[in-house]
């Protein structure tokens, strides 16, 4: 094939495999990431093509930007909202193609191709490496703070059994075999099209596919626990466009005190509410029935943190508190613009961050915290397991997102339960509030945008998962030993 044929099919699967990996990044269809996979090891040759795979993945999934329009309510004029908010969207497209790009210009370096003709062994060495690369990478971008919903989610809710994979190896090597799977499926159409090793190939990895789904299975299908809190969970469906008008904070201490009487009624151990329910300095109205865990914003050294704040029970003012570390690009930290941004693009002005350490004690059982898209990073929560926490809390606020990102939240729980063995509780202003159980099962306790208290049992566990204990080392360890074999292997080629 000839090289001007050779771009233009990769930037067909280049334009295709972006566009399909989008929908398995937003819906969660692991049948178009798989092909989308495939199409990308197909139009690796040209880092063109891969930029495409990249912009149309992270365009089409991050779609929901776009509900951010109308930004009036931050303070910025309407004729200039629309443009910020189509100007995010595209920047995290072309963010997007530029790291997929650059991935597919690594893999074309001389020091992956050795040979004009490698053998399949070889082949899957430089595959291997550049998988491990692309997930390492993902690793790092959830620490970021771009909220990155990346290609460890894509197989969820469909395939938990694979993404089982992640109680050992986490995230990253979950995106890694992903990869691969792609990357054979990519080698089978070449092998078709040869007419060589195509079912010698179809046959070694149907067995390895089948392998690892049992695998999976086999680790998160036998988790046990310590005991049991009945948790309430409570919905406020109150839009962030509205909470802070005259009349939402005037309401604000009747609904709180209502939403624990409830609570009570449900004999719930304590109630949880989202992330920014509560503003700096307000205390209840009255001493609390049952111990409050509660999204809220407070002040320390004259600067403003958001946080979960803890009021015991009996307590009108809050004792424990966990600081948000990571803060939401633009809407939190984005220092004001003179005449266009009063408020720093932020409804409560410029915010703090708190202490990296995701771990709440109090008088409750010890909980993981994440607080909004804080639940992409596995490894500050694993670092949190480590040190004692029995259970996961993520509170958030997801409005004026679409449903669309609320599907992404949830796989992102689900990635975090099995990783981590470990009962998520999700408590969203607008949705979803949900249990996800330490084996990836979701359960939905709340319609989306409805105010309602629900209340559910979880489970409380000590189990340490692989990855908790051992995180990103066996993915790095792997990359190096790789590395170093490929690196053998071009000495030998040349000599």
């Amino acid at each position: 094939m000839n090289i001007s044929r050779k771009k233009y099919w990769a930037f067909f699967f280049g334009t295709s495999g972006g566009l399909l990996a989008g929908v398995g990044l937003s819906q969660g269809g692991f049948l178009f990431t798989l092909l989308a996979l495939a199409f990308l090891w197909a139009s690796k040759g040209f880092p063109t093509a891969g930029c495409l795979w990249g912009g149309g993945a992270t365009l089409f999934s991050h779609r929901w930007l776009l509900a951010l329009h109308p930004l009036t309510w931050l303070g910025i004029p309407e004729w200039l909202s629309l443009p910020i908010a189509v100007l995010i969207w595209l920047s995290c497209g072309m963010f997007g193609a530029l790291l997929v790009g650059c991935w597919c210009f690594l893999g074309n370096t001389s020091f992956f191709n050795k040979t004009a003709q490698p053998s399949i062994q070889q082949q899957f060495l430089v595959a291997f490496a550049l998988a491990l690369i692309w997930a390492l990478i993902e690793v790092c971008l959830t620490k970021s703070p771009m909220f990155w919903v990346g290609l460890s989610v894509s197989f969820l809710p469909q395939d938990r059994w694979l993404v089982g994979l992640a109680r050992w190896i986490g995230a990253g090597g979950v995106v890694t075999v992903q990869l691969l799977m792609g990357w054979w499926l990519w080698q089978l159409g070449v092998a078709k099209v040869r007419g060589d090793l195509f079912l010698r190939l179809l046959a070694w990895g149907s067995f390895v596919v089948l392998l690892i789904h049992f695998l999976g299975w086999q680790l998160i299908s036998n988790d046990q626990f310590s005991s049991t809190k009945r948790i309430a969970l409570w919905q406020t469906n109150i839009p962030t466009r509205e909470k802070f008008t005259t009349l939402q904070l005037k309401r604000l201490p009747e609904s709180i005190q209502e939403a624990l009487e409830q609570a009570e009624k449900l004999n719930s151990d304590f109630l949880v509410a989202p992330e920014g329910t509560m503003q700096a300095g307000q205390t209840l109205a009255s001493p609390s029935p049952i111990p409050f865990l509660t999204g809220g914003f407070r002040w320390i050294d004259s600067k403003q943190r958001s946080a979960l704040l803890v009021f015991r029970e009996g307590e009108t003012k809050f004792k424990e508190v966990i600081d948000k570390y990571r803060l939401v690009p633009l809407g939190e930290w984005l220092p004001s613009l003179p005449g266009i941004t009063p408020k720093g693009l932020s409804f409560v002005g410029g915010l703090e961050p708190g202490k990296a350490s995701r771990l709440l004690r109090w008088n409750g059982p010890p909980v993981g915290v994440a607080i909004c898209y804080e639940l992409s990073d596995g490894n500050a929560l694993a670092k949190a397991t480590m040190r004692g926490a029995e259970w996961i809390l993520s509170i958030a606020n997801l409005d004026p997102y679409p449903l669309s990102l609320q599907k992404q939240f949830i796989a992102l729980a689900q990635l975090r339960s099995i990783e981590l063995a470990r009962d998520v509780i999700t408590v969203a202003n607008t949705g979803p509030t949900s249990l996800v159980l330490s084996s990836g099962e979701f359960i939905s306790l709340i319609p989306p945008f409805k105010n309602d208290v629900a209340s559910i049992d979880v489970h409380l566990s000590n189990k340490i998962s692989g990855y908790a204990r051992w995180k990103e080392l066996p993915l790095i360890t792997s990359l190096i030993i790789t590395l170093f074999a490929i690196s053998r292997l071009k000495k030998t080629i040349d000599n």
